[in-house]
């Protein structure tokens, strides 16, 4: 206590540099918990229910002959096909359960109010895999499997049915129109469960056996053929994962070798070996299954890397001023030491004071942290924001006292030796005006400025990089006129049938068209950046090997689909309101497609088809248009069929595209209204500029980049703070050299020039260090940002001018008062 008191007089006694040292530490340990906080959060979260570290993810890499879909549970190594599911479901004998999920849209309506959003088919052993209880009703179990399209009932998320619903327990029971089909409710998920993907918020859960009858356009209940499905299971208590993976692989690969390998039709030998010794893998499932996590993980990790540059940078901060007041205060420490008091006491007060001084940076911590993460929040899209639930992690608190304690240990430890060292005695008997160790401890300072400066450079061009990267993305040529495009997406749901849709496309076509300003409507079976569907095709003279890649993404598309989004017909025509008709088979392919198969642009007039080796190819090819990126921006769409938009093809989901030269807003307005007058009950979602959506598209690498700038600019500052306290401190100590060289006649300029030239000399070495480290960097950083390969010329000068800008500032003041200083005043007071 006693050392607590004399630190608080302390620190009381230089209250600006207590705020500037306690403000810099608030600022680098809050802004390092934030990104921690988020790291958590996205990352480490478990899914809430009980023992959640049992839970194991199932993936089968390897040959995978038939139709694939992937979602946002995972890759599309994890799928399995339904059937494969209910087989180890059965024999398997080393988890307590297994169970199966799927998320997919949904249009859910309840005594006449609908509401879109997504749900997840489910299978009956999903609830007592996982352990959890409901909230209100039941939640069903296996009898949900026995029958395919037998059980139409609904377990509802938590959220949805207060939010949505008001929380009534009287819904139990009641009917509940989901994508058009009647269910029943029959019970309520717990609070907080929100399912076992992260970035999917389910509305409802469903009986995987309903896929068909929502349309669920992946389910394939009955075909090996068809690979869709997530599987995961729970440990049982005395069994590894290791252990699980051996027996479930030997049981896997029986299957595939008694069950699918005679369906296998068109696999060479060599691909059909590689089918039956497919692996069984088993992966940690503690966070369910989700992509999120591949694509948030090293940006996140990265941003973590930046902030601790941050605390480092403010640790160097703190240790100079602590440096500077240490040579102050070596008469202090001598006479201490002269009248008995030990190094080791003398050191504890220090380091006491240290200690305080870290709580004090470490209060304020916790405030920069939410103010953060707040920020984070503004800057990503809505959807994802929610997802995350940024908020102050539970064990920021602690992680926020270890960094405060280390810090406090890693600046004041030096300047603690420093100020207590045995030969600091000298200072009892030196009556020069000059402090015995102030020229030592002068040069760690400036190392600690070099070095501050140096992570700053390096801060700076990791700024750069992400700006070159971001810059990158935005000049990425999508092959889509975007500029004057407003989208939204309808859901008309399998009560409307072929022909009602159609009709239904007809009347919200023509509404559109009416309007003011627009100049072309068309729509969409697959929205663009949204993912698509594939398939096996078949076309006609393509005479590769059997077990030749044959999959091609499909789209059904209205006419003028090409004409509203600006994509090029290379060879051929568009679609036309005749290709509509029942009777007609025609497709248009992208260029990629043509190029897969062999066809060039003289695909026109070949024949295609979707099905295995040996289906008949009956459509035909009118038409190659150029390629586009409407997949993943970062990658061209690969081998593409488009198909038109007719009855027949089961179309449940409509996107609509209308281009208008006239401002968006009206628009905006207007289509909720247009599309409520042909149906009331039709909601309306992803209302949105099609050049907003793009740009949405991007908030992974555009929250980086604004966020590793921001604590790039933060770092750079406090590199700045450090070096104008150095400087401010050097003059100051310089005082009785300044005034003797005024005195001999040295100019102003030139004591001005001899403070910037130190300026120039720190500068120049921190950033030649930071540019050496900033390679490292930049080799670090390609695996996260757009085509950047090597480090720019262009960066490092942007980095280093920033520097030495940032210096300047900090070093003109202190050379200003060098200038400024008076011979006889300075030699008076030394």
């Amino acid at each position: 206590m006693a050392n607590i008191r004399l630190a608080l007089r302390v620190l009381g006694r230089n209250p600006i540099v207590t705020v500037v040292a306690a403000a810099s530490l608030a600022l680098g340990i809050g802004s390092n918990a934030a990104i921690f906080s988020l790291y958590s959060q996205a990352l480490l979260r478990p899914v809430p229910v009980p023992e959640p570290e049992r839970l194991v993810n199932l993936a089968a890499p390897g040959p995978k002959p038939g139709s694939i879909s992937c979602g946002a549970e995972g890759t599309c190594e994890e799928v399995f096909s339904y059937p494969m599911f209910r087989d180890l479901q059965r024999e398997q004998t080393v988890l307590d359960t297994l169970a199966a999920h799927r998320s997919f849209p949904v249009s859910v309506t309840y005594r006449e109010r609908t509401t879109p959003g997504a749900g997840a088919l489910v299978s009956g052993s999903y609830f007592p895999t996982l352990g959890v209880a409901p909230a209100a009703g039941r939640l069903f179990g296996p009898e949900v499997d026995e029958t395919i399209g037998g059980y139409p009932v609904v377990v509802l998320s938590h959220e949805f049915w207060q939010s949505d619903l008001g929380g009534s327990p009287d819904v139990i029971g009641d009917p509940i129109t989901i994508n058009g089909e009647l269910f029943t409710v029959v019970g309520v998920a717990p609070a907080g469960f929100h399912g076992t993907t992260l970035d999917v918020r389910p509305a409802i859960f469903a009986a995987m056996t309903m896929g068909d009858v929502l349309s669920v356009g992946d389910s394939g209940l009955g075909d090996r053929r068809r690979y869709w499905v997530y599987v995961f299971g729970r440990l049982q208590p005395d069994v590894s994962i290791q252990q699980a993976r051996v027996a479930l692989e030997i049981l896997y690969r029986g299957i595939l070798a008694d069950v699918e390998a005679p369906l296998q039709v068109d696999l060479s030998p060599q691909t059909l070996a590689r089918f039956l010794t497919r692996p069984l893998l088993l992966r940690e499932g503690t966070r369910g299954q989700s992509r999120l996590d591949e694509a948030v993980e090293r940006p996140i990790l990265l941003l973590l890397a930046v902030t601790g540059i941050v605390v480092l940078i403010a640790c160097a901060n703190i240790a100079n001023l602590l440096l500077a007041r240490a040579v102050v205060r070596m008469p202090e420490m001598a006479l201490r030491l002269s009248l008995g008091a030990s190094r080791r006491r003398l050191l504890a007060q220090l380091l006491t004071e240290s200690c305080l001084l870290a709580a004090v940076g470490g209060a304020g911590a916790p405030v920069v942290a939410h103010w953060t993460l707040r920020f984070v929040a503004a800057l990503l899209p809505r959807d994802v924001a929610d997802t995350l639930r940024l908020e102050l992690d539970p064990h920021a608190l602690p992680f926020i006292a270890v960094v405060s304690l280390l810090t406090a240990m890693l600046f004041g430890v030096l300047p603690a030796l420093r100020s207590t060292r045995p030969e600091v005695m000298s200072t009892l008997r030196d009556n020069t005006g000059q402090i015995a160790g102030a020229g030592s401890s002068g040069r760690y300072r400036n190392v600690l400025v070099v070095a501050q400066l140096a992570l700053a450079t390096t801060l700076l061009a990791g700024a750069g990089l992400s700006i070159q990267s971001l810059r990158n993305t935005n000049r990425i040529d999508l092959g889509i006129r975007t500029d004057g495009v407003v989208t939204f997406t309808v859901s008309p749901g399998p009560d409307y049938g072929d022909t009602r849709t159609h009709a239904l496309h007809d009347r919200i076509e023509a509404q559109l068209a009416a309007v003011p300003g627009v100049e072309a409507v068309t729509a969409t079976a697959n929205a663009l950046f949204f993912g698509g569907r594939a398939a096996n095709v078949v076309v006609d003279g393509f005479t590769a090997e059997p077990d030749t890649d044959r999959h091609a993404h499909y789209n059904q598309v209205a006419p003028g689909y090409f004409n509203t989004l600006g994509i090029p017909v290379l060879a051929g025509r568009p679609f036309t309101e005749l290709d509509t008709r029942p009777a007609a088979k025609v497709a248009i392919v992208n260029e990629a497609f043509a190029r897969k198969f062999g066809l060039g642009r003289d695909a026109v007039g070949t024949h295609v088809a979707r099905g295995a080796l040996g289906t008949e190819p009956d459509t035909e090819i009118v038409g190659v248009v150029a390629d586009t990126r409407s997949g993943y921006i970062h990658n061209p769409d690969p081998a593409l069929l488009y198909v038109p938009y007719r009855r027949g093809d089961g179309m449940g989901t409509l996107s609509f595209y209308v281009r208008s030269g006239l401002p968006p807003d009206g628009l905006l307005r207007a289509i909720p209204r247009l599309v409520a007058e042909v149906d009331s009950n039709l909601p309306v979602t992803s209302l949105e500029e099609l050049a907003r959506r793009v740009w949405e598209l991007n908030y992974e690498l555009r929250v980086g980049t604004i966020l590793s700038t921001a604590f790039a600019v933060l770092g750079t500052l406090l590199a700045g703070v450090g070096l104008y306290g150095v400087l401010a401190y050097a003059v100051a100590q310089r005082t009785r050299e300044m005034g003797v060289r005024m005195a001999l006649g040295a100019d102003p300029g030139r004591l001005r020039n001899m403070v910037l030239g130190q300026i120039g000399r720190m500068t120049l070495a921190g950033s030649t260090v930071g540019l050496v480290a900033a390679l490292g960097v930049e080799r670090a950083a390609r695996a996260v940002l757009y085509e950047v390969d090597g480090l720019p010329p262009g960066v490092m000068a942007a980095a280093v001018a920033g520097l030495a800008a940032i210096a300047l500032a900090a070093g003109y003041i202190p050379a200003e008062r060098a200038s400024r200083t008076d011979p006889v005043t300075a030699l008076r007071q030394q």
